[in-house]
């Protein structure tokens, strides 16, 4: 991988890649819903993308755009997809572990709309003993009786996009709110209960420097959230940076991989001092006994995803699944009562496993036993050339069943595992009718 921050996507979120999947796997996750159901545990997803601006480093599908009349439409298709979905034989009767509403940006939505959704939902699925109910917030479109209907909604994880605390920065990379607006929804939240609040931060963005990001630490420190995020800032090619890079040749003035890096071990380092623990190679944990990230862990360790939403990524029976990308097909297709399913993946069983194990990575730490219990092979001999090469270059160590990443390797984690990655076949895979 390059040190300077290039176009592309450096963050590994599924596998196999997305790039992988296709339309000729879409009849094969249809017989899945239509199948009996699989016994491990379920989440839902739920994709709100409605924003007030498009962030300058955004590659996900939003729209800035939309009337109050096409938010409405949007929501009541959720629930009509919430209801394919609940009703379909591999989904009927389960009950839910946990729910993400992401984004986008889920706060958009007035106090009505979101009472209207939940509503909706709950017809449906219902999340009453749900172990985690995530909602993602914009600061600027929260006002003090959202935020207090969203904890009598039953939302029990608060996840704050503040990004960085320095206006400058925020306002370089197109980022909405600003930093009076962070601190006042900050106030809400804490005042509400929620039992986990989240802060999410990037290092790396535009404009960012040494001082500014350690007064951005600080000031996520003094606010004494449940655990905080880190991502490292990216520059996937569909973003408004490369854009403007393609267009006038000069790169975007975003930092590089070492400097990212130092700045990410600084920040945990700083808030290992205040006595929170790293849970992954991104968030951090002030009390890891009574807060954890179950929309995660469960994720990570296989479980089916139902998702909701356009463009949304879904996983039912070890199939994968993404939504139709585009707003008139998604909706043409829920209000016609049908799964608005647009490409997808059948992974062999050494995928499946490869998937896990690679997402299971990202926590820091890696039981063997448990995969091998799972899929019946053992991982360290499996890949034993590359667990020594990567335990030469000092990125983790091996132990009797358990890898273990040092803090190097944590902290350039998605670069370490395309290493496991398979060749794509050249022919595209054949699937079950």
């Amino acid at each position: 991988m390059s040190e300077t921050t290039e176009p592309g996507s450096y963050f590994v979120a599924n596998y196999p890649p997305f790039d992988r999947w296709g339309t000729e796997a879409v009849p094969a996750v249809r017989a899945a819903f239509d199948a009996a159901p699989s016994g491990v545990p379920l989440g839902l997803y739920l994709h709100i993308p409605f924003c007030r601006k498009r962030c300058k480093f955004c590659y996900f599908r939003v729209y800035t755009d939309k009337a109050a009349s096409d938010v409405e439409r949007y929501t009541q298709g959720l629930i009509r997809e919430a209801e394919l979905a609940a009703g379909s034989h591999a989904v009927r009767g389960r009950e839910l572990k946990y729910v993400y509403f992401g984004g986008g940006t889920p706060s958009f939505l007035s106090v009505r709309q979101l009472e209207r959704l939940v509503e909706g939902l709950h017809q449906s699925f219902g999340w009453d003993n749900a172990e985690e109910v995530t909602f993602e917030c914009e600061p600027g479109t929260l006002a003090e009786p959202k935020v207090k209907a969203l904890r009598d909604l039953g939302m029990t994880r608060i996840s704050l996009g503040v990004e960085n605390f320095d206006d400058d920065i925020l306002q370089a990379n197109g980022r909405a709110h600003l930093s009076a607006e962070i601190m006042r929804a900050w106030d809400w939240i804490k005042a509400a209960g929620f039992p986990n609040t989240n802060i999410d931060l990037i290092s790396g963005m535009v404009g960012e420097t040494d001082e500014s990001w350690d007064a951005t630490v600080a000031k996520t420190l003094a606010l004494e959230p449940d655990s905080v995020t880190i991502y490292q800032m990216e520059l996937p090619l569909n973003t408004t940076l490369v854009h403007d890079w393609k267009e006038s040749g000069v790169p975007a003035p975003v930092a590089d991989w070492p400097t990212k890096r130092a700045w990410v071990d600084r920040a945990f380092r700083r808030f290992e001092e205040a006595g929170y623990a790293v849970s992954s190679g991104y968030t951090l944990v002030r009390d890891p006994q009574r807060v954890s990230f179950r929309y995660r862990d469960m994720l990570w360790e296989g479980s089916d995803l139902v998702a909701l939403g356009v463009a949304s990524f879904g996983h039912v029976s070890g199939l994968h699944y993404q939504n139709e990308p585009h707003w008139d097909a998604y909706l043409a297709s829920v209000e016609s009562g049908t799964l608005p399913i647009a490409r997808g993946m059948v992974p062999t069983p050494r995928e499946r496993l490869i998937r896990e194990m690679i997402l299971q990575l990202k926590r820091g730490w890696l039981n063997v036993s448990r995969l091998q219990d799972k899929f019946g092979v053992d991982v360290l001999a499996a890949w034993a050339q590359i667990w020594r090469g990567l335990q030469d270059e000092g990125f983790l160590s091996i132990g009797d069943r358990e890898i273990t990443l040092t803090r190097q390797g944590l902290l350039q984690i998605d670069s370490l595992l395309h290493r496991f990655f398979e060749p794509a076949s050249p022919e595209p895979q054949a699937v079950a009718s």
